[in-house]
């Protein structure tokens, strides 16, 4: 007969191992209520089936990079296999490319869905691709719930109220997702803040168009939303206040950090366009923010998909939009400055208003 201090320590045992499989059991049962990443770093990479809301902007090229021969990871783990149309009527390029953009989606092997619920189904992960920032919450309603890791397009709504909003609803069901734009992701911009041998940046100028506009959108919102984005890039959060200048030629936009350092946006309205940077830093200027491809970007997304990180905070993000907003506001009291924290305060009264009808 074993001791009874052996015979004890057994049962004990039998005990602990019962429960653990009960706990188990519960946890699987219940397990839908969080995110999961599709692969942990010790695993290979697990091909992500990925969905597409909205093709009447960058679905088709975005397609047609991840399906193009000789892909290396993280590339190489998304698969687009679905995508619904959802088109603004009142926005031309969106109503009249849709047609169009949905017979190559459709050429490129990708299932063409009726509803967003539809294509939630057959995909892990999603893309928010609309040109349209008004229905952007309305159309990640549904993932949100799904649970599934989700980016958004700029812009990412079409106020920064709204913004809000949508990143609360995102965070309330448990949700990653996040917002970029294509520039933060360039080598040469990367290079800058990466590798420190320029120093610390002490100020920015930055420039994109700003001849279009999305209606029902503050002016900047579109394009804007790029060369402001960049800027944040370089400078890092903590911008206070910010007034704008705007002349039949371009938007100038003046933001002032906590540091004192300064940083400008020039939105182009005549003459040549493009996008781009100047850096000044401790030890050297630097010419950056080009557009060098979606793929930078798109290798970002593939990462938060497979972990369920972001790369950018949803705080740094929804300081980018109130930036924007800010400068609306400037410019309706003729450049007068106005301060970050008063439109992010405004902003969030409007959200929790919003929320509570």
């Amino acid at each position: 007969m074993p001791p009874p201090k052996l015979t004890l320590l057994r049962e004990t045992f039998r005990r602990v191992s019962r429960f653990a499989i009960q706990l188990g059991l519960l946890a699987a049962f219940l397990g839908v209520a969080a995110f999961k990443p599709v692969a942990s770093a010790a695993e290979p990479p697990a091909i992500i089936r990925v969905g597409i809301i909205g093709l009447d902007a960058h679905a088709v090229p975005w397609t047609r990079i991840l399906t193009a021969p000789g892909l290396k990871p993280p590339l190489s783990t998304l698969r687009i296999v679905a995508a619904v149309a959802t088109p603004s009527p009142d926005i031309p390029f969106s109503r009249d490319n849709n047609q169009t953009n949905t017979a190559i989606m459709r050429e490129l092997g990708v299932e063409i869905c009726r509803s967003i619920e539809e294509l939630l189904t057959k995909v892990d992960a999603v893309l928010v691709l609309s040109i349209d920032g008004r229905p952007h919450h309305d159309q990640a309603r549904p993932v949100f719930r799904s649970h599934k890791p989700v980016f958004i397009d700029k812009p990412v709504a079409a106020s920064l109220a709204d913004a809000i909003a949508l990143f609360q609803d995102a965070e309330a069901n448990g949700t990653p997702c996040f917002s970029n734009s294509a520039l933060r992701y360039g080598p040469a911009t990367v290079a800058v803040t990466a590798d420190g041998k320029l120093g610390r940046v002490l100020g920015c100028a930055t420039y994109s168009s700003s001849q279009s506009i999305l209606p029902g959108h503050p002016d900047l919102f579109y394009y804007g939303i790029h060369g402001t984005d960049l800027l944040f890039t370089l400078m890092g959060p903590g911008c206070q206040s910010v007034r704008r200048v705007k002349t039949p030629t371009a938007d100038v936009v003046t933001g002032v950090w906590a540091d004192g350092r300064a940083g400008t946006y020039r939105g182009i309205l005549q003459g040549a366009v493009g996008f781009g940077a100047t850096a000044f830093c401790e030890k050297g200027v630097a010419d950056v923010g080009r557009f060098e491809g979606y793929e930078p970007l798109i290798a970002e997304i593939a990462r938060f998909f497979a972990t369920g990180k972001a790369p950018v905070s949803v705080d740094q993000t929804l300081e980018i939009y109130a930036f924007l907003e800010a400068a609306d506001e400037s410019a309706r009291h003729d450049g007068a400055p106005v301060l970050l924290a008063d439109i992010l305060a405004r902003a969030r009264q409007q959200a929790a208003g919003r929320a509570g009808r």
